[in-house]
């Protein structure tokens, strides 16, 4: 039994019998303001839909769409953003993409950024044989721009 029958059985066993009633008007003519109010409240929403606008984009697009963005960053805070919302999605960005992010990193001059791509290529990938091929594809990016590993830089940890 829903909220509104029960409402309606509480109002029927309150009204008077006793007094003279006008005569009602078929239900189907006249809306009680009860189920227009429940009417609009079924209408009404409390939160909006937020869309991003990139629903159905491809990983190509996505590719194109974070290498256009990565070669526009000006400053370290720019760049940070960028990267943590291309390794939000559920997908290991592109050799081109990170090309992108690593000289944006240069060009802000910003090393502990740079190794940390690669830190975030490690925790994306499924398998470590996946974590070397991205750092044979980036070597010679990596070797150029002089940016270490953290094997490199640390390694007895792990």
């Amino acid at each position: 039994m829903s909220s509104l029958s029960i409402f309606r059985v509480a109002t029927r066993a309150v009204r008077p019998t006793s007094f003279f009633r006008a005569p009602q008007l078929a239900r189907s003519r006249v809306q009680t303001p009860v189920t227009l109010a429940a009417a609009r409240a079924h209408n009404f929403g409390t939160t909006s839909k937020l869309l991003s606008g990139h629903e159905d984009e491809t990983y190509e697009e996505f590719s194109a769409r974070f290498e256009k963005e990565f070669e526009g960053v000006q400053d370290v805070f720019e760049l940070q953003r960028n990267l943590n919302n291309c390794f939000a999605y559920d997908l290991v960005p592109s050799v081109e993409v990170l090309t992108a992010a690593l000289k944006a990193a240069r060009r802000v001059n910003d090393f502990p950024t740079a190794v940390r791509v690669f830190e975030g290529i490690k925790a994306k990938v499924e398998n470590q044989d996946q974590y070397k091929q991205y750092v044979e594809q980036l070597d010679g990016l990596r070797q150029e721009l002089g940016v270490a590993l953290r094997e490199e830089l640390y390694p007895n940890e792990e």
